[in-house]
């Protein structure tokens, strides 16, 4: 606390308070410090629209299966993550946390994650109002090819992978020393948190929890995840594979 009020002594000293030529008195200290300790105070998070409609992306994915997913699954996570941050000292910036989540509250972690993972998937997917063969272009194509031989051989490792994952997670294509990799998570981590068994920049995200898929598919996992193939957003992939 000391060092803070005489970090707010400075910016009093500097004008900021309307004072520009001597010390702040003790009561426009107090004031500062007020609007100090709300600049610390966490943002509440909020539930991100979704990039189309509900139905959007039938008859692949329903129409109630994305309304449940989207507004109770992701809310709830949402909802229990600013629980967990409401009291943090610090500002609280979700993706800085990743790195050393391990350290962090369970909940932090979990909510965290599903904030995270949920808020990426719904970006890699578009409406495909006509069946036509999904397939990438561009530097991640070319990626691909590099990476896997094939996009035919990307697409059934992903898809192996995907399948074979026990009880709920995740699975990734991600950026990792320059190179794609396809990796999978359990529950809600992802590649970007520290506790990952592999890590890199997530540029592909599929939701391998049951209630993304229950509702229309019941067990078939398998035709879930071909299904999801029709509706990848590869443009989206592609911004996040050239980013920085």
């Amino acid at each position: 606390m000391n060092d803070r009020r005489e970090f707010f002594k400075k910016i009093g000293l500097l004008g900021l308070t309307g004072i520009a030529t001597k010390l702040v008195s003790n009561e426009q200290l107090n004031v500062i410090e007020q609007l100090g300790e709300q600049s610390f105070q966490n943002t509440k998070i909020t539930l991100p629209n979704l990039p189309y409609a509900y139905n959007a992306l039938e008859p692949f994915i329903d129409e109630q299966t994305m309304t449940i997913h989207h507004t109770k699954h992701h809310q709830a996570y949402i909802d229990k993550l600013n629980k967990a941050i409401e009291n943090l000292a610090d500002k609280f910036v979700l993706e800085e946390s990743f790195k050393t989540i391990s350290k962090a509250d369970i909940a932090i972690r979990n909510n965290g994650g599903g904030q995270y993972n949920h808020s990426l998937f719904w970006q890699l997917m578009k409406p495909n109002p006509t069946s036509k063969e999904n397939l990438p272009t561009k530097k991640i194509a070319e990626s691909i090819i590099r990476d896997f031989n094939s996009f035919e051989n990307f697409k059934k490792e992903f898809t192996e992978k995907a399948t074979k994952i026990f009880g709920s997670g995740w699975c990734w294509l991600i950026v990792q020393d320059g190179k794609l990799k396809i990796t999978t998570t359990p529950n809600q981590d992802n590649p970007l948190m520290d506790v990952a068994a592999e890590k890199g920049k997530p540029v592909l995200a599929l939701d391998i929890w049951e209630h993304a898929y229950y509702l229309k598919y019941q067990n078939k996992r398998a035709d879930y995840i071909n299904n999801w193939w029709n509706i990848v957003n590869w443009e989206k992939a592609e911004e996040l594979y050239n980013s920085k």
